[in-house]
């Protein structure tokens, strides 16, 4: 198909769906506001088509807003049925989907339509961390609707379709030829929006492989499909991919296939889906480098944690142990990021971080891959933070400080022959066999042998069951 192909909220619903499987539910629903002679337009579905179906057999309810009736805009009734949706959607344990082209509330309707939305939005509450929450942009989606996105697991648009709480042209000293920061790929850049396509086939597409990785809900173990992959296969290319955490990941994944979560968004930190031997699991990496298929470095980054990144991997963590996701990370960080603005708010961002690997139940294995130096070692999942498994690269370094600095430190008053020896000793300090000797890392491993060891790791951590202290949530 074109890029530019565009399909009715019809249309949308039936690629996304398995053929045949759509059950539409609420279809005679119609407004019944009076005012501004409303009552004399036309209003078939109310501007949203609702039902179920399945994806590659998984069931799923879906709504779909028609900008063709009334400009897709939410009003009352309109609102009540997407609220079902909902409703019924957490009575059964299934993902919602949306699918978005909206002009916004329907002002006819006043605060009838402000309540709906109320209404959608109170729906999302109570469905988060019970059922996935998927939404996908095609046209506009704005004001409160966009909170609605912000509220969502995940959020997919095409390259033309619009998200915002502002509009472009209402933002003091902008205009949209200035700098539209309701654009799909504005917004992916900030981390608002999961993944961009070129048109609406591509976004179902992508929203269809999403849907195949993870479970219906909070109560369904992790996704697991045949895997046709070697179990043992050799992986001695991770070498040369280190540097880019998104590339490792799809090295060690069954087939090579690693689904990137916010890919435009924080660069330096990758998040995604693999699967291991067929079962789906969430990844963290540290990211130094973005490596091209050439083999050579497009982009650079510093090995440390910054505040989005420590955001974008923190939204991750907490949405894998939601839904039973093991996490795998892949830790080549050396420090914080050390400027002015990341300084502001690095604290807060890193103990969210923190705080989100050490209170995920699921099973995690951390693999070493580069560096592990200072405590953004060890809030990426290191063994205080409840690692299960660690595992380390031969040749991977584990310690409190680069060499060099330390010995700054250590031997501040003394002569160059006190650094120099300082500076031994803690090279020394920082080798992996120091951290293996002392526990903190499992085992030592060829990059050869990293894609066994981390199958074989969650295939035993499989029947993990570990609980938490009884409160109602963590206030970090």
């Amino acid at each position: 198909m074109s890029n530019s192909t565009k399909l009715s909220a019809r249309d949308r619903i039936v690629t996304l769906l398995d053929d045949n499987s759509f059950v539409e539910i609420g279809s005679l629903v119609t407004k019944r506001n009076t005012d501004f002679n409303l009552l004399a337009k036309e209003a078939p579905t109310d501007g949203v088509i609702t039902g179920y179906g399945v994806i590659n057999g998984a069931p799923v309810y879906v709504y779909s807003q028609d900008a063709s009736v009334l400009a897709g805009t939410i009003g009352e009734m309109h609102a009540k049925k997407i609220a079902k949706v909902y409703e019924l959607a957490m009575k059964c344990g299934t993902p919602v989907i949306g699918l978005i082209d909206c002009a916004g509330l329907r002002l006819e309707e006043a605060t009838d339509a402000l309540e709906g939305l109320g209404e959608i939005m109170a729906s999302q509450a109570m469905a988060s961390g019970l059922i996935p929450q998927i939404m996908a942009v095609f046209g506009s989606c704005g004001g409160g609707l966009g909170v609605a996105a912000g509220m969502c697991d995940f959020v997919f648009a095409t390259k033309a379709g619009k998200l915002f709480v502002n509009a472009p042209n209402t933002i003091k000293d902008n205009n949209e030829s200035k700098c539209d920061t309701a654009a799909a790929d504005f917004k992916a850049a900030c981390g608002e929006i999961d993944y961009v396509g070129e048109d609406d086939v591509d976004v179902l597409n992508a929203v269809r492989g999403l849907v195949s990785l993870i479970p219906a809900c909070n109560e369904d173990e992790a996704v697991a499909v045949e895997c046709t992959d070697d179990l043992n296969r050799e992986t001695p290319e991770l070498t040369s991919v280190i540097a880019d955490g998104a590339k490792a990941a799809a090295v060690l994944a069954d087939d090579g296939s690693f689904f990137e979560i916010k890919k435009n968004f924080a660069k330096h930190m990758a998040t995604g889906f693999i699967q291991l031997d067929g079962a789906t699991v969430g990844v963290v990496a540290n990211r130094s480098a973005i490596i091209g298929d050439d083999g050579k470095a497009a982009d650079k980054f510093d090995a440390v944690l910054t505040i989005d990144g420590c955001a974008k991997a923190t939204e991750f963590i907490n949405f894998c142990d939601a839904f039973n996701i093991p996490v795998l990370s892949l830790t080549n960080v050396e420090g914080f990021c050390t400027c002015m603005e990341g300084e502001k708010k690095m604290a807060t961002a890193a103990a969210k971080l923190a705080a989100a690997f050490a209170n995920a139940t699921v099973p995690k294995v951390n693999l070493i891959t580069g560096s592990a130096i200072g405590s953004a070692y060890t809030i990426m999942n290191s063994k205080s933070m409840g690692a299960d498994m660690v595992f380390a690269l031969d040749g991977a370094k584990v310690g409190p400080m680069k060499a060099d600095l330390a010995a700054q430190i250590i031997a501040a008053d003394g002569d160059k022959n006190a650094k120099d020896e300082a500076k031994k000793v803690i090279e020394a300090q920082l080798s992996v066999e120091a951290a293996a000797k002392r526990g903190y890392v499992d085992s030592i491993i060829d990059a050869a042998a990293a894609r066994k060891n981390v199958v074989y790791a969650f295939e035993m951590l499989y029947l993990k069951d570990e609980g938490r202290p009884d409160k109602k949530h963590t206030t970090i």
